[in-house]
């Protein structure tokens, strides 16, 4: 090998994301000065290479190609600032040298069938030689798997764990202490014809194809500029580059090979991308370590604690500087007694683990996540290419002020206010596009609808999807407008439909609902399961809401609701009869989404329809008194009409009587109070004590053959209760049934507190409080408890723990 002035060309073998090889590179190029640098990666990207150099331009960011006609096709080529073929693209653009890229065209890498593309659609080749999850399925040698890592391997032999931190060990520490940057690169390319000469040329059959257009690429160079002509490349391709073949059998390879039309342009990247874990199997295990190496100008150990420590004081950890000093020094012990020359990631680590963590792996899982992987989110600048698409969202991000991030974070939003109401709107139409860069997410502190949370991470896949999307529209509003049409026309089911009509109420698609209505009005003709209109009605009901938040008509949605509930309500009792078990549980968990739903749709409609949960009630009359609907389904139904006061206390109470009476089967009875007492029935339990000596009298007389069935059925509706409501419950039936005043529904039960009759006064003297809450303070009317309320004024009601809960001084 020789410089830039000799005959041969200079091959600088490397690993990718290494900040040793990056250092080595820099090096290299400084000593030899070429004419010109060639960089492997897909020849199409040659037009992007000067936008390495634009200010705006942060690694890690990443080469995306992707095949025009078919986006999801695609491929990245990912770049950190520590990685080798960034250093060289960055060294040939400051010193005015042109670089090139020189692998295979991504036309033809794309247009490999699936069998031969990887599997998660990134780059089919990591430029280290290490391959990808994908890659040496084929001609590897048993026992060693060369393909994946020769460094690895080669590290192995030596007795290293680490092949980035045996890189730095033996081969740039080796270079640099004989004055001679170049070194290390005669080194790992003598130990690469080795493995190559021992082991064969590759275990990716695409290896020989993209060797021979990397040196047809070269040849053309050196013709161009001479032979000064620097190559960076993976290590392992070096010496297929530097073999001795003609231009005729090169050809002779590429002959033949499919093409597809593409598009390249540049997309950030994320350290976490970077990582294995994070699926990209050419990655490296810990990009934020490497990218604190290769940026650390001295002290690269000092410099790393000093940083663990401060993560480590943010989450209120008690490290001082001692803490520091002492993991300094155990690092550099124990790389000494390793026999390494500096401490590596797992010298501190161990370090970390001893002296700031106490021992624990859980605060250094912190570290791990935050420091030695990291969130870095990398920039393009707006002038790279993008699809249409992509442009319109990037202005949409600008004007909302909504930035992607590499950490998830989560976005409150109130809809009330138009910033929030139009994040809201794209965040729903990304999510009907497949661009799930938010997830929707549970309110803190309110459930109004005008409250919206969502948990917000970009991934660099996104950008595929961005670019999948294109083919609906150049606009994200044209786009979800034609994805949802689409999206209707093709849908299977009738909740599919309901929920589309929802989405596009969410996403403000105001073109789009008139084709959704209409195949939503003709699947609920033609559809006659009463379960699927039962789990399509929710849907449509949730949507009328957004009608008041949003400022959308939802008048023709609510009359294809009513003609659904009315459909339900006369088929709902005979679909109820005769279920298994498993069928039994799911139309008990239909029963309360259509009572939430009928609810709601009764305040929406017209009055002529004002009477639908009457009806509805009428129905789940008829359904709790069948005995050929499962106890379940029965005793939900009971539950409903009580909690809506349309059934007295004395007939639940007559109606669990019946149904814990000794002729139903044990396991029908458990059945009937899961129904009845699940989802927060606890309290009712806790209240009314002829209903909890029911079931306190009915499972003491369940014989002992029956009663391992039925525990676990118990068990499971009891698990469901509040803390407090267990508790409760344990010490009302720990005291065990009154001496006197038994109730006639069953045994009574002692607690201090309960009264079968109402305290009126106790009742009078919270209503000044809760008119405070309400901003009724002046309105002292009397109402239904008395008019004694109407004479307590806030000022006389003493202070109580409500005055302290609510923050109200009275």
């Amino acid at each position: 090998m020789t410089t830039g002035g000799g005959r041969e060309p200079l091959l600088l073998g490397v690993r990718h994301h290494g900040p040793g090889s990056a250092r080595a590179v820099r090096a290299a190029l400084d000593a030899a000065r070429p004419g010109a640098v060639l960089v492997e990666g897909p020849a199409e990207a040659d037009v992007l290479i000067p936008l390495a150099a634009d200010e705006d331009m942060r690694p890690p960011v990443a080469l995306l190609a992707h095949a025009v006609d078919e986006p999801g096709r695609s491929a990245f080529w990912p770049l950190a600032e520590f990685s080798p073929e960034w250093v060289a693209i960055r060294w040939a653009l400051e010193h005015g040298v042109p670089a090139r890229f020189v692998d295979l065209p991504a036309a033809h890498t794309l247009a490999w069938g699936p069998a031969e593309a990887d599997g998660d659609g990134t780059d089919t080749d990591d430029t280290s030689g290490e391959g990808d999850a994908g890659d040496g399925a084929q001609g590897r040698t048993p026992g060693i798997d060369v393909r994946i890592d020769p460094l690895g391997v080669l590290a192995g032999i030596a007795g290293h764990d680490d092949p980035e931190r045996w890189w730095e060990d033996v081969v740039e520490h080796r270079g640099a202490a004989e004055g001679d940057a170049l070194a290390p690169f005669t080194a790992l390319e003598e130990a690469m014809a080795a493995l190559r000469a021992t082991y064969g040329s590759g275990g990716h059959d695409r290896d020989p194809v993209r060797e021979a257009y990397m040196r047809l690429q070269l040849r053309a160079a050196r013709r161009e500029f001479g032979d000064g002509v620097a190559v960076v490349c993976g290590a392992w391709h070096v010496p297929a580059l530097r073999e001795r073949t003609t231009v005729a059998a090169d050809r002779a390879l590429l002959k033949g090979l499919p093409k597809v039309k593409t598009e390249v342009t540049w997309v950030p990247w994320t350290h976490r991308r970077l990582s294995r874990a994070g699926g990209y199997g050419a990655g490296v295990d810990s990009p934020g370590w490497y990218g604190h190496l290769f940026a650390a100008p001295d002290r690269p150990v000092e410099r790393w604690m000093t940083r663990v420590a401060g993560l480590l004081r943010e989450e209120d950890r008690p490290v001082s500087s001692a803490h520091v000093i002492e993991a300094v020094r155990l690092a550099d012990t124990l790389a000494a007694m390793r026999g390494r020359p500096l401490p590596g990631l797992s010298e501190m680590t161990d370090a970390v683990r001893a002296v700031m963590c106490d021992g624990s792996d859980v605060p250094l899982a912190l570290v791990h996540d935050r420091l030695v992987v990291g969130d870095v989110l990398g920039e393009v600048p707006r002038t790279a290419p993008a699809v249409p698409l992509q442009r319109d969202l990037d202005r949409s991000q600008r004007r909302l002020r909504l930035r992607p991030e590499a950490s998830a974070r989560d976005l409150e939003l109130d809809l009330r206010k138009e910033t929030d109401a139009g994040r809201s709107t794209l965040l729903h139409r990304l999510r009907l596009l497949g661009v799930d860069w938010g997830e929707p997410a549970a309110s803190r502190g309110s459930t109004g609808t005008f409250r919206e949370t969502w948990r917000l991470h970009w991934e660099p896949e996104l950008s595929v999807r961005v670019a999948e999307a294109g083919v609906w529209g150049t606009t994200v509003l044209a786009a979800a407008t034609g994805k949802a049409q689409a999206d209707a026309i093709g849908a299977r089911s009738l909740a599919a439909v309901t929920a589309l009509a929802e989405h596009c109420l969410l996403a403000g698609l105001p073109a789009a609902l008139p084709t959704v209505m209409r195949v939503l009005a003709d699947r609920a003709a033609l559809d006659t399961d009463v379960g699927h209109l039962a789990q399509a009605l929710p849907a449509l009901v949730r949507s009328l809401r957004y009608g008041d938040v949003r400022g959308t008509d939802t008048g023709a949605l609510a009359e294809v609701a009513a003609g659904l509930a009315e459909r339900i309500f006369v088929g709902l009792p005979p679909a109820c009869a005769g279920l298994d078990a498993d069928a039994a549980d799911e139309m008990r968990r239909r029963l309360d989404e259509v009572h939430g739903a009928v609810a709601l749709l009764g305040d929406v409609l017209a009055p002529e329809r004002a009477d639908l949960r009457a009806r509805w009630h009428r129905v789940l009359g008829v359904v709790s008194g069948r005995d050929t609907v499962p106890g379940v389904v029965r005793g939900r139904a009971v539950r409903l009409l009580l909690d809506d006061g349309e059934l007295a206390q004395d007939e639940a109470a007559r109606l669990m009587g019946l149904a814990l009476s000794p002729g139903t089967p044990p396991g029908e009875a458990a059945a009937w109070i899961e129904g009845f007492a699940g989802g927060g029935g606890g309290m009712l339990l806790v209240h009314d004590e002829r209903l909890l000596g029911l079931v306190d009298g009915w499972l003491t007389a369940v014989p002992a053959r029956a009663f391992t069935d039925v525990l676990p059925l118990l068990r499971r509706t009891f698990s469901t209760y509040e803390p407090g409501v267990r508790r409760t419950l344990g010490e009302l039936l720990r005291r065990g049934p009154r001496a006197a005043g038994r109730m006639a529904g069953g045994p009574g039960y002692g607690s201090p507190g309960f009264d079968p009759r109402p305290d009126v006064e106790r009742a009078d003297a919270v209503l000044p409080v809760v008119r405070l809450l309400l901003g009724l303070a002046g309105d002292h009317r009397s109402d239904a408890a008395g008019d004694h309320a109407s004479a307590v004024d806030a000022d006389d009601v003493p202070n109580s723990p409500t005055d302290d809960l609510v923050g109200v001084d009275t």
